[in-house]
């Protein structure tokens, strides 16, 4: 994995000496994702590559973050967001719509680091501030976002990598960012996710009245079974949701910022022709049955649901491959065909074998070799992994010969 992220990185380096220092040609041109090239283009007049670290923005922070209507919200997570930083060597910052840091926290190298460049608070991360970032992005996209080294305009950040989205209003407006930091060769594919089902958390905590924040939420009212079954309750009381909206269900749990309609369409349909009022009708059944809980002008949940995908792919984030394979019953709806479904369900396949072939557990091989009969590496690997007085190893063993044979 470091071998392809310092290739990546190499190549991006060599596109950012070929136009920002002295554009010759359109960043486009040079391989880059269209929105960096874009964003490229807007900032690079303005933005000097050369800084070293972020201006500070008007105001003082500490008062700024105590008007804040993201506060309260934060201060409930900032047990997990200080977690998840120190375990994973993250630096994490909330910011305003400005783009202006009011809060961050991160373990001691990370945290040194950031204070170097000015992501802290008080410092600010707009794209005419300090060009194209990951926050800057998410801003101005509305979306989640990464931005990887020598994507950064600026060369003082060339060694990191930073995962941001955006926090809502529930009336939709953004409020702020999220994002996570640390340096490039600790990328990671899942990291955005993880940004995704915070912010999912924080806003599930901003209260309706602009600057007042909801009392602190309960346990998710809507608990979804989506692994090798489907199944939904809300409130304990079964939800009796045809699969069509079990898939909607299940992909806006497992897409926290949610879909546009026709985002929504395309994950459902590809390309059927099927017409926009389709949707907005499935929407509106799933809404009922939510108590109102799905936002209308983006698609996406408003309130936290209990979904054990989403806790397998937190679980992975965490390296805790034994607490995965504990929720991990099967794949993803495994009768739905909507692309969005069969995209995501690869995905967390993928993610879930990985790590039991990477990991040293026996247990982990056999439990996955359960799920998993015809993939002969898996018993391969089980049977490596257990010693030949281990009464566990015929079993490997058996199921390794039974997918040979197959």
């Amino acid at each position: 994995m470091h071998s392809d992220l310092r290739r990546r990185r190499v190549a991006l380096e060599n596109a950012w000496s070929q136009w920002v220092p002295a554009p010759a040609t359109r960043p486009a041109e040079a391989g880059l994702r269209p929105e960096v090239a874009d964003s490229w283009l807007r900032s690079r007049p303005t933005v000097d590559p050369g800084r070293t670290f972020a201006p500070s923005g008007e105001g003082g922070a500490p008062d700024r973050w105590a008007r804040s209507p993201l506060r309260a919200p934060v201060d409930r997570l900032a047990g997990e967001l200080r977690s998840i930083a120190d375990d994973a060597g993250f630096v994490a910052a909330v910011t305003d719509e400005t783009g202006t840091i009011l809060w961050t926290c991160g373990g001691r190298v990370m945290r040194r680091r950031a204070e170097q460049v000015n992501f802290a608070p008080g410092g600010r991360w707009d794209e005419p501030a300090m060009g194209t970032n990951a926050l800057s992005l998410a801003l101005r996209t509305g979306r989640p976002s990464t931005v990887f080294s020598a994507e950064h305009l600026v060369s003082a950040l060339h060694g990191w990598v930073c995962y941001c989205a955006p926090i809502r209003h529930p009336d939709g407006r953004i409020l702020g960012t999220l994002d996570l930091s640390t340096t490039w060769d600790r990328s990671h594919p899942l990291a955005l996710s993880t940004v995704r089902g915070l912010v999912a958390a924080i806003e599930a905590g901003i209260g309706p009245d602009t600057g007042r924040p909801a009392a602190p939420a309960g346990p998710p009212a809507v608990r979804l079974s989506c692994l090798g079954r489907a199944a939904a309750t809300r409130g304990g009381t079964p939800l009796d949701l045809p699969p069509r909206r079990l898939e909607i269900l299940t992909l806006l749990a497992l897409e926290p910022a949610g879909f546009s309609a026709e985002g929504l369409r395309s994950a459902l349909y590809g390309d059927r022709p099927v017409a926009p009022a389709t949707v907005k009708a499935e929407i509106s059944h799933l809404r009922r049955a939510l108590g109102g809980a799905v936002a209308a002008r983006r698609y996406r949940l408003t309130e936290p649901v209990d979904c054990d995908a989403l806790t397998v792919l937190r679980a992975l984030e965490r390296g805790d491959t034994a607490a995965a394979l504990g929720h991990y019953t099967g794949p993803l709806l495994p009768h739905s065909d909507a692309p969005g479904v069969v995209e995501r369900r690869e995905f967390l396949e993928v993610a879930v074998r990985a790590a039991v072939l990477a990991g040293p557990d026996p247990d982990a091989a056999l439990r996955y070799g359960g799920l998993a009969p015809y993939d002969t590496e898996v018993h391969e690997h089980a049977v490596r992994l257990l010693p030949p007085g281990d009464g566990r190893r015929a079993i490997a063993l058996g199921r390794l010969h039974a997918a040979q044979r197959d």
